[in-house]
């Protein structure tokens, strides 16, 4: 059939008017969600449920009809437990796939690695984990607790169970420098103090000599901000030297990542530890929460975790100022994400905190028992309080930098 000029000017008129539009305007393109997560190295142990909580997020956003109509589309990649391939594949997801949002990192190292190139690169940073706070960033939001959410409940809890003489052992980076320091702070509001200070790279996994040094020390508990694999030697090697039944522990990381379930009972019962997620908790979305990724991933619930959980609440907090917004425009979501938007998510409901970009939500002190997380108190709708004090992204939108909180 041949094409009249009225027909053929029609369709260059429409084409023209097509490529005028923005990126984002085209209804038919998908969504370019941009994911880096540890899914194999020392780290695996968090990020292959980190990606498995994406897939499920994703898939249920897609298949109630996507967001402003289109679908999510992701882009991966696997940082291999190594900071640098964090920078390689974020200037990949800018430069190369031209995503719209970024939501993906798990050490704290690793969110400095990528936050600034994003922040020049003007797409939109989500970052999921549990952190040790001071963050004040206008393109990035931060979905996990923060220590005054977490430690603050944790510490007083152990000091009056079990006395006021504390040993801290914290891995050697960011987080661990930064909760040495909150954990010294929340001791000595609770009329208590450290008696040892050790710090660990995180490829160590010989802890004998520190054992020796607390034995000595005889503090009345220890709390650990130890992190991934190497440092799990720690429980195990204190178990084997008959300490468990002698000096109780208590870690704002350990079961993260699910190490309960690969300690033994003999290793791991009584350990305290505080956080925003269990797969006990008996509430209806809870249910709904684990029915999902059980039949999504052929049954597998042991697999989910505190990091899995916060990461399918960021996404879900994401997409909810996609919606609000009604657009993609990095502007315009993140107006609508500060706006004060929430959630009902598995750990209960989650808010975003506007002037600061983190979130409140619910925290759990809960000891580990047969290899399970049981709630032992519950601390309803904490707000990120030490954020707060030094981060005010209404006055200073433009604030792209982490506080070193005085103490």
């Amino acid at each position: 059939m041949k094409a009249t000029r009225r027909s053929v000017s029609i369709r260059f008129a429409g084409l023209a008017a097509a490529l005028a539009l923005p990126r984002w305007a085209h209804a038919a393109d998908p969504i370019k969600f941009g994911s880096l997560l540890d899914t194999s190295g020392n780290f695996d142990a968090y990020g292959k449920p980190m990606n498995m909580a994406t897939d499920l997020a994703i898939d249920e956003i897609n298949r109630s009809g996507g967001l402003i109509g289109r679908q999510i589309k992701k882009s991966a990649y696997d940082t291999q437990s190594n900071m640098a391939m964090y920078t390689k594949f974020a200037q990949q997801l800018a430069r190369q796939d031209k995503v719209d949002v970024v939501i993906g990192g798990i050490l704290s190292a690793s969110r400095e690695a990528i936050r600034p190139l994003l922040n020049r690169e003007r797409i939109l940073y989500v970052y999921t984990p549990l952190y040790e706070g001071g963050v004040c960033d206008g393109n990035t939001f931060l979905t996990g607790t923060t220590p005054a959410q977490q430690a603050e409940v944790l510490v007083p809890y152990a000091v009056k169970k079990w006395g006021r003489k504390a040993y801290i052992l914290a891995a050697d980076y960011n987080y661990g420098q930064y909760m040495a320091k909150w954990f010294q702070k929340f001791l000595a509001e609770s009329g208590a103090a450290d008696v040892g200070l050790e710090f660990f790279p995180l490829d160590v996994s010989d802890f004998n000599s520190t054992i020796a040094k607390i034995q000595a020390a005889k503090p009345d508990f220890v709390i650990s901000a130890l992190v991934g694999g190497a440092h799990l030697s720690f429980y195990r090697q204190w178990a084997a030297a008959g300490m468990k039944g002698k000096i109780p522990l208590a870690s704002t990381t350990l079961g993260v990542g699910n190490e309960h379930q690969v300690l033994t009972a003999a290793e791991g019962d009584g350990i305290l530890v505080a956080y925003n997620y269990s797969p006990e908790l008996q509430t209806p979305a809870n249910q709904v929460f684990l029915q999902a990724w059980g039949k999504m991933h052929g049954g597998n619930t042991k697999a989910i975790n505190e990091l899995a959980v916060l990461h399918y609440q960021g996404i879900k907090l994401w997409a909810e100022g996609v919606r609000k917004a009604g657009s993609l425009e990095r502007a315009k979501v993140i107006s609508a994400m500060a706006s004060g938007i929430s959630i009902d998510g598995p750990s209960g409901k989650v808010s975003i905190d506007g002037p600061t970009h983190h979130v409140t939500l619910d925290v759990h002190v809960m000891e580990i028992r047969g290899q399970q997380l049981k709630v032992l108190q519950s601390f309803a709708q904490r707000p990120p309080r030490e954020t707060q004090a030094v981060c005010n992204l209404v006055e200073t939108p433009a604030s792209s930098t982490q506080f070193e909180i005085k103490l």
